[in-house]
């Protein structure tokens, strides 16, 4: 597929339903669900909906973990021509009251788990909340749609101030579904292996609108388990995986291994949402023979915007890759490019780009340039070939006395070791130097590591100034729901714990 898809979600349900076969499988023992039954379901949903008087773009809250139902609700609310918006369900419920007071939403699906969540947080007054088996025979006339209708609001997890609610048309979310596709070159033969919840950009737009738009099949699963994760990928013949570094660490570190046959039929794994640290990736690749391609997404994207070639493609160890469906270029200060080599921001244009931020018409023209450029606010620098290599986060930049200090830097020091299964520097601020550098880490169970070894390797590898001045050990570091550490919340859970 050389362009991006036309039309809809709509559309594209109708063309995978009539061409018939199975959409979806779920090894945690929910029945499969077949592209038919769930154009058939969505459409009993988009027509209740309807009957309900809600409006074209319309929000609709989803608040559902990974599951049979939480697709058909999703594609029952796109259906119908409204505004899918997604509650991450681990934000805290300040930001899950404000995604639901801001998105407007006047109902929502609420899974019969997630009822604690919505009492707390929903106005009662403001929002129902609904159960898609109150769509069984619902029958009514839908809208017409277009490609450029609004169909996805996810909000970003706000590290800065609140959460802003990204808008993607349903033209930007089925290129999202393409990028992905066209980097990993899916087939209908493909059946992907989804661990990531969909109310995360990586979960929803990689691995259930990559299968939509690729045709092929999704293996969901309610939660990673280590434990569990190969077994189940047998057991579902999955052919690809999309996760996150946290847990290529994890699998890295537990003691269960794939078989023979899931490493024969694993075309390749996918890491995205942080950077892979080089060590773990190489680690994992020797352990379980299977190719991990380092990827780069955003909610602002509908995920990917970069990716390494599959093999026997060149792969770029410490790079998220090259652009596939969009454009990729460094801009300076001044928003004008750089030469190859240099140090800028990241900027991205392209199909997949979203529309705007809901009600915040400055953030949305701050975050754009005058030519359509997204800007992503990570610092990178591209090579000759294309390949881009993220330095960091204009916003997580450690600066002590004047000097800017990138915290992957020292991510990636602490990764050499062995034992080390989660690492993030993270800045305490300082009345001599401004900020000072200090590190986290989760470290294999049984190991003897201490911190002072650590702030060792760190010296040899980095030098003083950089390294770290205190090195904790925590049994785990704070992550959002895709599995990204969330390094502006550790200083707090240090300080808490001394």
């Amino acid at each position: 597929m050389i362009e991006p898809p036309k039309g809809t979600v709509r559309d594209w349900l109708d063309i995978r339903a009539d061409q018939g076969g199975t959409g979806f499988v779920f090894p945690d023992g929910a029945q499969d669900l077949s592209w038919e039954e769930l154009r058939s379901s969505a459409r009993s949903v988009a027509s209740m909906l309807t009957g309900l008087g809600v409006g074209k773009g319309e929000s609709i809250a989803l608040l559902y973990p990974n599951c049979r139902e939480a697709l058909i609700a999703l594609f029952g609310v796109l259906y119908g021509g409204f505004r899918a918006t997604m509650i991450n369900l681990v934000a805290g419920d300040s930001a899950v009251t404000y995604a639901l007071e801001h998105s407007g939403a006047r109902y929502g699906f609420v899974h019969p788990d997630q009822l604690d969540l919505f009492t707390r947080t929903a106005d009662p007054e403001a929002i129902t909340p609904l159960q898609i088996t109150d769509a069984r025979g619902a029958v009514a006339e839908l809208c017409d749609l277009a490609p450029e209708d609004h169909a996805l609001l996810m909000y970003t997890s706000g590290t800065t101030g609140r959460p802003k609610g990204v808008v993607h048309t349903h033209s930007s979310l089925l290129a999202g579904g393409w990028t992905t596709t066209v980097a990993h070159e899916l087939t209908e033969k493909d059946r992907g292996f989804c661990v990531l919840p969909i109310y995360h950009i990586n979960g929803l737009c990689v691995t259930v609108m990559g299968t939509l738009v690729s045709g092929g099949s999704l293996a969901m699963c309610e939660r990673f388990s280590a434990s569990r994760f190969w077994g189940n990928l047998e057991k579902t013949e999955a052919t690809w995986f999309s996760v996150v570094p946290t847990i290529i660490s994890h699998l890295l570190h537990s003691d269960t291994n794939p078989s023979a046959n899931t490493c024969q039929r694993l075309r390749f794994g996918r890491s995205a949402s942080s950077a892979l640290a080089p060590d773990v990736q190489r680690a994992f690749e020797e352990r379980f023979e299977v190719p991990i391609i380092e990827t780069m997404g955003l909610t602002e994207t509908a995920a990917q915007i970069l990716s390494n070639p599959l093999p026997p493609g060149v792969r770029k160890i410490g790079s998220p890759g090259i652009a596939y469906g969009n454009e990729a270029a460094i801009f300076d200060a001044n928003l004008q490019p750089v030469v190859h080599g240099t140090e800028g921001e990241l900027v991205i244009r392209g199909p997949n780009v979203m529309l705007e931020y809901l009600k915040d018409p400055d953030a949305t023209a701050g975050t754009f340039s005058k030519d359509g450029w997204l800007r992503t606010g990570d610092l990178a620098r591209m090579d000759e070939d294309g390949y881009v290599y993220v330095t960091g986060r204009l916003k997580e930049l450690i600066i002590k006395g004047g000097e800017n200090i990138a915290p992957r830097e020292i991510d990636e020091a602490l990764y050499s070791h062995p034992d080390v299964v989660e690492a993030a520097a993270f800045a305490r601020p300082c009345k001599s130097y401004g900020e000072t550098v200090e590190a986290a880490v989760k470290i294999r169970e049984g190991s003897d590591l201490t911190p002072l070894a650590l702030l060792e390797i760190c010296e040899t590898k980095l030098g003083r100034f950089k390294s770290p001045d205190e090195v904790h050990i925590l049994l785990d570091l704070p992550k959002g729901p895709s599995g990204k550490i969330q390094r502006n919340r550790i200083l707090e859970i240090v300080d808490g714990q001394s």
